[in-house]
């Protein structure tokens, strides 16, 4: 009954971590559209929740000392990499458009391991490739001619790229539980990796330039007037800082593979939420697409093959075993 119980608090964490990451693109959005910079609103956002994590950091400040490689590769690719590419994406398509692209990362890593590793993958990973690539098209309307901005499609893709990138500094570490080094805690490596990635996004983003004034008044949502700073308490709070932390947590309570699958549904919901918070409807074929997408995803995730010194970093989010592969995967990115 204690394990059941387990499971389901696990489940509702999962659930809500899914919930938290999809709503951070529908946020951000107005307050984009009201004059921030897309850098600038990626700047709040991580710099926020670096103050609020400060106290976490502190606590695991030997993680500096221990894992200085896997500390940097996180700031840079799963915070500010991923989520720059991100904000600037969705600045020019839709938020819906932007997360089902960045969910190329799965069958992006299949292919590191068959082209760069030089290691067999499975049929059914090589199906979820080709389901991704299709759904991917459908959501694009690529046989239109690409109905949507090609800068923001890129963009979209350089987060899913920057995602690629932090699964495979994750594969590199991931001989510590098979030696029997205890692992990084994740929600230090969290912490850290915010702190890294607001360093960087301050140097970039120069946030002295930007234009305060927009926080202080309302942004359009649909229509609706919303306060600014309430987005922004949005993004920073729940989208970022309580969103990765219930993550942590349901992927300890379930597993990495069971809290990925549920991550799945956090495109679902931020086409939803982008559906009826700031009326971005998606056309049939591109529903489709996107479930295409996900489906795809999933199965490129969960048949990825394993190295001879341990599990590749597997998806959500952005899952994962050890330190970073507890971190659940498409997190580090949305």
């Amino acid at each position: 009954m204690h394990a059941s119980q387990g499971r389901s608090a696990g489940l509702g964490l999962a659930l809500a971590s899914a919930f938290a990451f999809g709503g951070s693109g529908v946020a951000a959005k107005p307050l984009i559209e009201a004059g921030l910079d897309p850098l600038h609103v990626v700047w709040l956002r991580v710099a926020g929740a670096a103050l609020v994590m400060l106290p976490v950091a502190w606590r695991h400040r030997s993680l500096v000392r221990s894992r200085p490689v896997l500390l940097l590769g996180f700031g840079l690719l799963a915070v500010a990499g991923v989520q720059a590419c991100y904000f600037a994406a969705i600045s020019r398509i839709p938020v819906g458009v932007a997360l089902l692209v960045e969910y190329l990362a799965p069958a992006l890593v299949l292919g590191w391991v068959r082209f760069v590793q030089r290691r067999p993958v499975t049929r059914a990973a090589a199906v979820g490739v080709v389901l991704a690539v299709g759904g991917l098209a459908c959501v694009v309307e690529a046989w239109s001619g690409l109905s949507f901005d090609a800068v923001g499609l890129l963009l979209a893709l350089g987060a899913a790229c920057c995602q690629v990138g932090y699964f495979v500094l994750s594969d590199q570490g991931s001989a510590d539980a098979a030696e029997g080094v205890e692992p990084p805690h994740p929600v230090g490596v969290i912490a850290y990796g915010l702190l890294i990635g607001a360093a960087v996004l301050t140097a970039v983003a120069r946030p002295w330039g930007m234009d305060w004034s927009v926080l202080g008044g309302d942004t359009a949502m649909n229509g609706t007037d919303v306060p600014a700073w309430l987005l922004l308490v949005w993004i920073v709070l729940l989208a970022t800082v309580i969103a990765y932390v219930t993550g942590v947590i349901s992927v300890r309570l379930l597993s990495p593979a069971v809290a990925g699958v549920v991550a799945c549904l956090e495109a679902v919901i931020a086409t939803v939420l982008a559906w009826v918070l700031l009326g971005e409807h998606l056309a049939a074929p591109q529903l489709i697409g996107g479930a295409l997408v996900l489906t795809g995803a999933f199965i490129a995730q969960s048949s990825t093959p394993k190295a001879p010194s341990g599990p590749l970093a597997s998806g959500r989010g952005g899952g994962q075993g050890a330190a970073p592969r507890e971190l659940p995967a498409g997190r580090a990115a949305s």
